[in-house]
């Protein structure tokens, strides 16, 4: 099988693991230095997973025929590779809160209102090409205590695993326009502007549907130096 060298990360296109503004990196990243592993053939090409074992979950939107309270929204983008190859056939993971910005988890107790038909949770496969679509509610700020009336910018979080897991990516999307980005430690951490402007999705009227729900295109590429920031990457 063919390999490609891993091309290191630009300095300044992803965040630091101890970001100072940021809370919780203080303790969550490591103390003493990275050990370097060689890669098994497990983490180079696989794990695969299959729809049988991990149907779709396409449509937030709805459980069990229920409509979600909040503004629908479909979203759709492309996964490639460093050298701009599809990554097709893998499975993307989607989790999110709310209209009202909470999640549906007993941990968040923030005093924002549940919906029983909304889950905030899902999964879809990209296409042959690297498509990928789904459909869900825009999700809402929420208080997050990391410094004095700190807000969390509307946000999805993905989970991109491309062919093998060594090239697994954790990471959030943002929406245009938001003014808690200019605010927001996590999306700050990141100190290139334009790698910052990648994590923010672009309004779609080509996906969009008239009278229905509003469409968003957001691309996402796994490696490299034109990668995608993750959550909690090295600089």
């Amino acid at each position: 099988m063919e390999t490609t060298p891993f091309r290191d990360y630009q300095a300044g296109t992803q965040p630091p693991y101890d970001a100072p503004d940021y809370g919780s990196t203080h303790k969550r990243h490591p103390q003493e230095g990275l050990v370097r592993l060689p890669h098994t053939i497990t983490e180079t090409s696989g794990p695969l997973f299959s729809v049988a074992q991990f149907p779709p979950i396409a449509d937030l939107s709805v459980v069990n025929g229920k409509a979600a309270l909040g503004e629908r929204i479909i979203v759709h983008g492309r996964i490639t590779d460093e050298d701009g190859r599809p990554v097709p056939h893998t499975i993307v993971e989607i989790w999110q809160a709310n209209a009202s910005g909470r999640y549906h988890h007993p941990a968040d107790q923030h005093d924002a209102p549940t919906d029983p038909n909304f889950h905030g949770e899902g999964r879809v496969y990209t296409d042959s090409e690297g498509w990928y679509r789904f459909t869900s509610i825009k999700p809402g700020a929420y208080p997050w205590r990391n410094h004095h009336n700190a807000w969390r910018p509307n946000h999805i979080h993905f989970s991109f695993f491309g062919p093998g897991f060594a090239q697994r990516l954790v990471t959030q999307m943002y929406f245009p326009g938001d003014p808690l980005l200019d605010l927001d430690p996590i999306f700050l951490s990141i100190p290139n502007q334009a790698s910052r402007n990648r994590l923010v999705c672009k309004l779609d009227m080509t996906v969009t549907e008239p009278e229905w729900a509003l469409g968003y295109r957001w691309d996402v590429v796994l490696r490299g130096r034109a990668a995608t920031p993750v959550e909690g990457a090295p600089s």
